[in-house]
């Protein structure tokens, strides 16, 4: 067995150590009489010699990409030619050109001169008009197997130029679909005294922190986190607050008319209510049951979004009024709020002897809140909650009983004669209500 190999390894070591007739030409150039293996090699240095003054260049939109040897590069059949070369005479080797790793160098191509669509979109501002629009544009990509057997045919031909051919990719959505999805959902708008300029302040500010914010879809939006601390550090001043049932003096006195207008706005918008608290005492600005207690970190209104899309918030605070609007995609239902008042808790009521602390009292409240849901001419009722709002006391002022025993005239043992006529008439105006003197008097009138 061995001998056998070995003997064929030197029969094609022979063969190619054997010489070409006289008279060979391969493509052009005389290699008669020439070793195998020299005339191969003879023949490729003219190959790569025409191959390093041809380019192939493929044109886009984006730019131009050249290609010379050696990153195209060739393959033949010369080995086998020569190998069955009997007499002199004119050959021609197969050669084939091919661009170096062709598959990824189109590809990078193509992803070069590929530009996506650019979809249509709104730019939520906090200011103005509440959203800018851009209508995009359609896109475009490389058509890769065009460019591919377009390249091979330049390949097989004279080279020259190859221009990339684009597929469209057209835009997904529209600008009347982006601005439906923007879309004003509802809005809720109290009033405040705009000469209380501490609380006025307040809710200017507390507006300004809570405008602009967005919520993504299945996203909750924290009233207290968004708003952040009600400190004197961030510019909050000290106004009228509840507290345990009483109005009281505190930092950020008026917030509370921020975070229940955004309460009414985000009900009336189809939102989510996750959290909310009640104030003590029936407030104002809202009817009863519509109100959104928020106090340091305890006390919070926390709101979900349920949609499939954001939805916008734009908060204003001014001119003796704040107003929310929400903005987002509408599922077409209408909203609006009732409130029912069930009952009253009559305010207690207690006399003072100092003028400066009477005041009015305020009976409680019991009510109910529901939200209404219309779609298709179909109304749906909704209790949402029930509340009872305390009882502010009423302190009435009571003047003091003047003390005139010390100073009472023993009428029964003087007569009207016995006193001077001027006398008589100051003291009737002095104790005129002194129970002695109106025994006295009754007797002795006649």
């Amino acid at each position: 067995m061995v001998p056998a190999v070995l003997a064929g390894i030197v029969f094609f070591m022979c063969a190619f150590s054997r010489s070409l007739p006289a008279g060979v030409r391969i493509n052009g150039l005389n290699v008669g009489g020439m070793p195998h293996d020299r005339a191969i090699a003879a023949v490729r240095a003219e190959i790569e010699r025409e191959l390093g003054q041809k380019k192939l260049t493929v044109t886009g939109k984006n730019g131009e990409y050249s290609f010379t040897y050696p990153e195209i590069s060739y393959k033949d059949d010369l080995n086998a030619l020569v190998g069955n070369i009997k007499k002199g005479g004119d050959y021609s080797a197969r050669v084939e050109y091919y661009l170096c790793g062709g598959e990824e160098t189109l590809s990078y191509i193509a992803l070069s001169e590929s530009v996506p669509a650019e979809e249509p979109r709104a730019e939520f501002l906090a200011s103005g008009e509440p959203f800018l629009y851009f209508g995009g544009a359609d896109g475009r990509e490389a058509d890769v197997p065009r460019l591919k057997r377009d390249v091979q045919a330049a390949l097989k031909g004279d080279f020259g130029e190859v221009e990339i051919h684009y597929i469209k990719t057209a835009r997904k959505s529209s600008v009347q679909e982006i601005k439906e999805r923007t879309s004003l959902l509802g809005e809720f708008t109290t009033y405040f005294d705009n000469s209380n300029l501490s609380r006025a302040s307040n809710i200017r500010l507390a507006a300004e922190l809570l405008n602009g914010c967005s919520m993504e879809s299945g996203a909750t939006l924290s009233f207290n986190e968004r708003v952040g601390p009600r400190t004197a550090e961030r510019g909050f001043l000290p106004a009228k607050i509840i507290e345990n049932g009483e109005y009281t003096e505190g930092v950020g006195g008026g917030v509370c008319q921020v975070s229940t207008t955004l309460y009414n706005a985000a009900l009336l918008s189809g939102l989510k209510i996750a959290e909310y608290h009640p104030h003590s005492l029936a407030v104002g600005y809202v009817p009863p049951s519509r109100d959104a207690m928020v106090s340091g970190s305890a006390c919070d209104l926390k709101i979900t979004n349920p949609t499939p899309y954001p939805v916008y918030l734009r908060a204003e605070g001014g001119e003796g009024r704040v107003r929310l609007r929400i903005y987002g995609k509408s599922d077409g239902v209408r909203y609006s709020l009732e409130s029912e008042v069930l009952g009253s808790v009559p305010a207690p009521e207690e006399e003072c002897s100092d003028p400066s602390s009477a005041r009015d009292g305020k009976d409680g409240v019991i009510s109910e809140g529901y939200l209404v849901a219309e779609r298709g001419g179909y109304k749906k009722r909704m209790k949402l909650r029930t509340d009872k709002y305390l009882p502010v006391k009423r302190v009435v002022y009571s003047p003091p009983q003047e003390d005139t025993t010390q100073n009472i005239v023993d009428f029964e043992k003087t007569t009207p004669d016995k006193l001077c006529l001027e006398n008589f008439y100051v003291i009737l105006e002095k104790y005129f209500r002194n129970d002695k003197w109106r025994k006295f008097y009754d007797q002795n009138s006649a």
